[in-house]
């Protein structure tokens, strides 16, 4: 089976997949309302990713980043660090307008919206019993 292309596809790979099992281990997946994920960078045999997760909460929107550092090659292969971190909240009305300021003060391409489903698949109750 061929590994996903991460340029092809956003948000997928070793990387990402072990960011999406913290996230989901530090904030309530189903009040999660958009994803967001940078093109991941590769320095030196490593690889840097940054993704940009929203929560409804009320009347707030609370906005996170989860970022992890995989190291790919040299003596530290495998070595794995990530953090998710609450960066800001508003009025839940005022999204397009945070990301709009966001995507000026980047100097690098901006994030790519991705489906909640690709990092956290709903769940299967198994079959349905009767009773």
């Amino acid at each position: 089976m061929q590994r996903p292309n991460v340029a092809e596809e956003p948000g997928i790979g070793e990387g990402w997949s072990r960011l999406a099992h913290l996230v989901a281990e530090r904030l309530p997946v189903d009040e999660l309302d958009g994803l967001w994920v940078f093109r991941p960078m590769m320095h030196e045999g490593r690889q840097w990713g940054t993704a940009v997760l929203t929560r409804v909460d009320g009347d707030r929107r609370r906005i996170y980043t989860a970022r992890y550092m995989h190291q790919l090659k040299g003596k530290e292969r495998g070595t794995y660090s990530a953090q998710v971190t609450e960066v800001g909240s508003g009025v839940v009305e005022t999204l397009d307008d945070i990301f709009a300021l966001v995507e000026r003060r980047i100097e690098e391409e901006p994030p790519e919206r991705i489906p909640l489903e690709r990092w956290f698949p709903p769940v299967d109750d198994g079959p349905a019993r009767a009773d």
